[in-house]
C-alpha cells in the first residue's frame, strides 16, 4: 500500500491534487470551508474512476489545515458506499452494504471500514457492527460538522459514507484517551434517557449535584470541566470516555449513552507525552514497516492540546508513524463503539 497526502492552504484543488497521479484505488477528500461542495464536484471530474469519500472536517499531516487535503490510497482494494436516513432508518441500505462486503472479500486482519456520518452514530454502528464483526472488518471513523457527506463525488444528507478498504498487508485500528480512573470514584447510574444521552442521578442523587461537588466547580463551569474529568464507562475490559455536553435541570447530558445500572468513573487527565508515546511505541510493536495511517481526533481533545499549547509537538511526535494524519471530529468511531474525547486511528502494513 502506499498513501499519498496532498493539502493547500488556499484552497486551491489543483494544488492540492498535483501529486495524486495515475489511478488511485482511493481517495479522501477533506475541508471545513463552505467551498466543499465545489471541491467534490472537481474530485470527480478530475479523478472519475475513483471511489471517494469526504465530509467537512479539520484536517492534520504534520501540520493543520483546514481548507483542503486529499488522501490518496494506492495498492488496495477498495468499495465505497452509502448509508442513507441514518437518523431513522440505517438499515435502508443494509443489502447494498452486504454486497460491499461480498466484493472486498476481507481476509484475516487486512480489511478496515472508514466512515464519515452526519449523526445518530451509535445506532448506525449496532446495525452494522455485527455484518464487520462476523468478517473480521476492522473499523474507525467519525462524525461530520454538518449533516452532508460525500461519496463518488455525489453530496447525501443524513447519511454515513464510506470506504471499505483491502490492504495488501495487515491493518490495526487503535483507540487511545487521555484519561485514568480517580480511586474511589465510582458511581452507578440511574433515571437516565438513553435517547437524549441523559443521567438523572449517580448512586442516588441528583446527577448535577454530584459531578459539581467531585470537581468543585460552578453549574456554568461543566462543560468547560469536561475537559479535565469526564465520566469513564466500563465495557469489557476497556473504558470508554463520557463527556458533558451540559447541565439538564438536576442532571447531566452527555456526548454518548448511558443506561440505568451503568457502572461510570470520574476520570482524570494524564500526562500528555507519556500517553502519546505509549501509543506510538504500541503500534512500532505491532508493525515493523508503517505504510500508511488516517485517524480521528475528537474536537475536545484538540481543543485541550491547542489550549495547552500542545497539538503542534503532538503532530510531531505522531508523524514518527509513516504517513500519519486524520481528522478532528464531533465524534469517534472504534469498532463497534461509538465514543468521545478520544482517538481512534488505523494503520496499515
Amino acid at each position: 500500500m502506499n498513501q499519498i497526502i496532498g493539502t493547500s492552504s488556499s484552497g486551491n484543488f489543483k494544488e492540492a491534487s498535483k501529486n495524486i497521479t495515475g489511478v488511485p484505488s482511493l481517495i479522501m477528500l477533506l475541508s471545513s470551508t463552505d467551498k466543499f461542495p465545489e471541491y467534490c464536484a472537481q474530485l470527480k471530474q478530475t479523478f472519475p474512476d475513483v471511489p471517494s469519500i469526504g465530509c467537512k472536517l479539520y484536517f492534520y499531516d504534520t501540520s493543520f489545515n483546514d481548507k483542503l487535503a486529499l488522501v490518496a490510497f494506492y495498492g488496495v482494494s477498495a468499495v465505497t458506499g452509502v448509508l442513507r436516513s441514518v437518523s431513522k432508518t440505517p438499515i435502508r441500505d443494509i443489502v447494498s452494504f452486504e454486497e460491499n462486503i461480498r466484493k472486498i472479500s476481507p481476509g484475516h486482519e487486512d480489511t478496515v471500514y472508514i466512515d464519515f456520518c452526519t449523526g445518530n452514530d451509535a445506532c448506525v454502528l449496532s446495525t452494522i457492527s455485527p455484518l464487520l464483526m462476523s468478517k473480521g472488518i476492522q473499523l474507525t471513523g467519525g462524525t461530520a460538522w454538518d449533516n452532508v457527506v460525500m461519496v463518488n463525488g455525489e453530496l447525501y444528507e443524513d447519511a454515513d459514507v464510506y470506504a471499505l478498504i483491502k490492504n495488501t498487508g495487515k491493518v490495526k485500528v487503535y483507540k487511545e484517551n487521555l484519561y485514568k480512573p480517580r480511586t474511589g470514584a465510582r458511581y452507578i447510574a440511574s433515571k437516565t434517557d438513553s435517547e437524549r444521552y441523559f443521567i438523572g442521578e449517580l448512586n442516588g442523587r441528583p446527577a448535577k449535584q454530584v459531578y459539581t461537588e467531585i470537581t468543585h466547580v460552578r453549574d456554568s463551569e461543566v462543560a468547560e470541566q469536561t475537559k479535565k474529568n469526564p465520566f469513564g464507562k466500563i465495557i469489557g475490559n476497556d473504558i470508554y470516555l463520557v463527556g458533558l455536553e451540559n447541565i439538564s435541570g438536576n442532571g447531566l447530558k452527555c456526548f454518548r449513552q448511558v443506561n440505568d445500572s451503568d457502572v461510570l468513573y470520574l476520570m482524570d487527565i494524564l500526562d500528555f507525552n507519556k500517553t502519546v508515546n505509549r501509543t506510538i511505541d504500541t503500534i512500532k510493536s505491532d508493525f515493523k514497516r508503517i505504510s500508511g495511517s488516517f485517524s480521528v481526533n475528537c474536537l475536545y481533545r484538540y481543543n485541550i492540546f491547542s489550549d495547552s499549547g500542545y497539538f503542534d509537538e503532538y503532530l510531531r511526535l505522531m508523524s514518527q508513524i509513516n504517513n500519519f494524519c486524520g481528522i478532528v471530529g464531533y465524534g469517534e468511531h472504534y469498532n463497534n463503539h461509538f465514543v468521545n474525547q478520544s482517538m481512534s486511528c488505523v494503520v496499515f502494513e
